[in-house]
C-alpha cells in the first residue's frame, strides 16, 4: 500500500497593521536580507494593496510567487494547501488585511503551516488618531506580534507612552521606533513617575499602570521592594483562603477595551473581600516562579492585613 507523502512544514511570516501602516515597505526589506536569499520558494499572500509596491526584479530574484487575495472567504484551508503544492513552496509571507484579525487567520492555516514570526506595523505619525478613532481594531492587529515597528516617529517625547500601550496588550512584543528617514532605534528613556531606587515605593492612582507594565519587564529591579498602592480585589473560586490579586482597570485604547491589571497576592485576610472591593495594599515583591504565571514573576506578600479603601479613579490609563 503506497503511503501519502508527508507534508512539510511550512513557516509563515505574518505581517499585519492597519492600511498604510507600512507593510509592504516592510516586506519588501525583509527580502532583501540574506535570510530570503537563500534560493528557496516563498508565497507571499497579498491581501491588501497600499501605495508601494515591490519590485518585481526582487521578487524574480528571491523565487517569490505573488498570489492577491481580495475576500476574506477566499482563505480556507483548502485554498491554502492547493496553492502550497501548486507552487512547491518552502515559506510563506503573508500581509494581513488590516480589517482581518490575525488569530483567526491562523486559525485558518493548514495544519503543517505555523506562525514562524509575527510582524506589527504602526504608523507612528497617525497613532494618536486612530487609538481616538478605532483603538480596539489597531490593538487587534497588534496582539499576536513578537516585533511592532512604530514607523514614521516625528516625536520621540510619546515613544514611552506607546510602548507602554504595545505592552499592556502584549507582553512578549519587542517595540521598535524608526524615525521618518528609516533610521530604527529601540534606545529611549522609558522613566517612570516614581523613584525606582528607593526601598519603598509609593503608587499614585495614575502611576499604577506604568508600574505594572514595568514590572512586568524589569521584575528583578523591584525584587525585595515595598510597594504600597490603592487597588480593587479579584478573588478566584478557586483560590486559597490567603490568595487574592490587587489590581486596577487600565483602558488599552478605549473604555471598551479595558483590562484588570494585576499580581498574585497572598495576605491572611484575602477571604474577607469580594471581587471589585476597594483596599490599601501594602506588599513586599518577590520574583518567584508562580505556577498561576507559568513562569518566574511578580508575587506580592502582604506585609500586613489589607484594609478597605475608598474608591479611587475607576478606570486609568498609560498615559
Amino acid at each position: 500500500m503506497l503511503k501519502r507523502k508527508k507534508q512539510k512544514d511550512i513557516p509563515v511570516y505574518l505581517f499585519t497593521g492597519l492600511l498604510e501602516s507600512g507593510k509592504t515597505a516592510f516586506i519588501r526589506d525583509t527580502l532583501k536580507e540574506d535570510e530570503f536569499m537563500d534560493g528557496q520558494k516563498t508565497l507571499y499572500l497579498l491581501c491588501e494593496q497600499g501605495e508601494v509596491e515591490i519590485d518585481e526584479n526582487l521578487l524574480i530574484r528571491n523565487m517569490v510567487k505573488v498570489v492577491t487575495v481580495e475576500d476574506r472567504s477566499e482563505l480556507t484551508e483548502e485554498y491554502l494547501t492547493g496553492l502550497e503544492l501548486k507552487y512547491d513552496i518552502d515559506r510563506v509571507l503573508f500581509e494581513n488585511n488590516g480589517m482581518w484579525k490575525p488569530e483567526e487567520i491562523v486559525d485558518l492555516f493548514p495544519e503543517n503551516w505555523f506562525p514562524a514570526q509575527v510582524f506589527g506595523l504602526v504608523d507612528g505619525s497617525t497613532f494618536q488618531l486612530y487609538m481616538g478613532n478605532m483603538g480596539a481594531m489597531l490593538m487587534d492587529q497588534l496582539k499576536m506580534a513578537d516585533l511592532v515597528v512604530f514607523n514614521r516617529m516625528t516625536d520621540d517625547s510619546e515613544r514611552a507612552s506607546y510602548r507602554r500601550r504595545i505592552k499592556a496588550i502584549n507582553a512578549k512584543a519587542q517595540v521598535l521606533f524608526e524615525d521618518e528617514a528609516g533610521t530604527l532605534d529601540d534606545q529611549f528613556s522609558d522613566s517612570v513617575p516614581f523613584d525606582i531606587n528607593a526601598p519603598e515605593i509609593d503608587l499614585e492612582d495614575f502611576d499604577y499602570g506604568l508600574w505594572y507594565v514595568d514590572a512586568l519587564e524589569n521584575a528583578d529591579r523591584y525584587n525585595g521592594k515595598k510597594i504600597r498602592f490603592k487597588a480593587q480585589v479579584y478573588r478566584g473560586k478557586a483560590f486559597a483562603d490567603n490568595k487574592l490579586v490587587p489590581g486596577r482597570f487600565v483602558m488599552t485604547c478605549c473604555e471598551a477595551d479595558t483590562q484588570f491589571l494585576g499580581y498574585i497576592c497572598y495576605v491572611d485576610n484575602a477571604k474577607d473581600f469580594q471581587n471589585k472591593d476597594w483596599v490599601n495594599v501594602e506588599a513586599t515583591v518577590r520574583v518567584e516562579y508562580c505556577k498561576d504565571y507559568k513562569q518566574k514573576g511578580v508575587v506580592l506578600y502582604a506585609d500586613k492585613p489589607l484594609v478597605p479603601a475608598e474608591p479611587g479613579e475607576r478606570l486609568l490609563t498609560f498615559s
